[in-house]
């Protein structure tokens, strides 16, 4: 499997530390406050319920959209259900979508989000990130629509993954998913920081959720999670506070990069940035109790998600200092 953030287990096991400050994952520190829990979604087989469909439709704003057990497992199924493809994937960018294409038989190339555009006639697939995870580059939604109708033309499909895309609402594409040819994946883990549960949705046209779904098999989200999502999914008061809150964190963070030098993009969940010392980097935090997330290969840099509190911002405040004062 590849490496991802959170994986806190080994970070313990090579550097010890019996607490530490995880801002590897992007995740949201301040989670949806979870409701409790019918007992019978315990017991009963769980199929998918239509307040869950009806719910996640309307906080997307898509016209029809499949629960299923987090994102990755769509990333996982789609290469399956193309016969071999010319793919081309954004990059950087989430690394499970260039891994799964390539491991079924497509052709599948990884483009700098510059080198899109010139690209989109000769590819079937184009696999987009928006806001890009991890650099936090964004593409107009006119420009992915215009995108979609080519590939589409020809029965060709644009993915584009908005996992981070609720900070960001004007930039989603969910509600034009019925057009034939788009695919939209959006996560509950990332901006309602329930990763633990599992959820995440797709929406695209009718006839390709089907086929989706004839593929993941019946009973594919949990009864507990679908519970804790139409709740989530309905409390507009805590998304619009949300939003508000993350915005000013997510300015708190930059800040304080920008005054110890680094200058970053990304949202309002994480910063990245090219780190030319990336791996001294990741280790000075590591030593320090702060998990960060490193990207050593082409994409060589950094990513950082919000501390949960007060002590986390200090402690992270602390470490840049003495990361930036032997630099200077």
């Amino acid at each position: 499997m590849l490496d991802h953030g959170g994986n806190l287990r080994a970070a313990r096991q090579r550097f010890g530390h019996a607490e530490w400050l995880d801002l590897s994952t992007g995740l949201n520190p301040q989670w949806y406050p979870v409701p409790a829990i019918d007992a019978q979604a315990w017991h009963r087989l769980p199929e998918i319920s239509p307040e869950l469909t009806a719910a996640a439709c309307a906080c997307y704003h898509a016209p029809h959209m499949l629960a299923v057990a987090g994102t990755q497992a769509v990333i996982q199924m789609l290469p399956r259900l193309r016969p071999p493809s010319r793919v081309i994937v954004s990059a950087p960018s989430y690394a499970e979508h260039a891994h799964h294409w390539a491991r079924h038989g497509h052709e599948m190339r990884q483009l700098a989000y510059a080198d899109l555009d010139a690209q989109v006639d000769h590819c079937d697939v184009m696999v987009v990130c928006n806001p890009n995870n991890p650099t936090g580059a964004l593409i107009a939604p006119a420009q992915l629509l215009a995108w979609a109708e080519k590939l589409a033309a020809r029965g060709g499909w644009l993915v584009v993954d908005e996992a981070f895309g609720d900070t960001l609402p004007a930039f989603s594409v969910a509600r034009d998913s019925a057009q034939r040819g788009l695919i939209v994946l959006r996560s509950v883990g990332k901006f309602f920081g329930l990763a633990g549960v599992r959820l995440g949705f797709v929406a695209a046209h009718p006839e390709l959720l089907e086929q989706l779904a004839d593929q993941l098999g019946p009973w594919a989200v949990s009864g507990p999670a679908q519970q804790i999502a139409i709740a989530a999914l309905r409390d507009r008061d805590w998304q619009r506070g949300m939003l508000t809150q993350l915005s000013a964190s997510g300015t708190r963070l930059r800040q304080l990069l920008l005054e110890h030098g680094i200058q970053s993009s990304g949202t309002a969940l994480f910063q990245w940035w090219p780190e030319p010392q990336a791996q001294q980097f990741w280790e000075h935090m590591a030593e320090r109790g702060i998990w960060v997330r490193l990207f050593p290969q082409a994409a060589r840099g950094i990513r950082l998600g919000l501390p949960p509190d007060e002590a986390g911002w200090q402690k992270l405040s602390k470490a840049l200092t003495q990361w930036s004062t032997p630099q200077a």
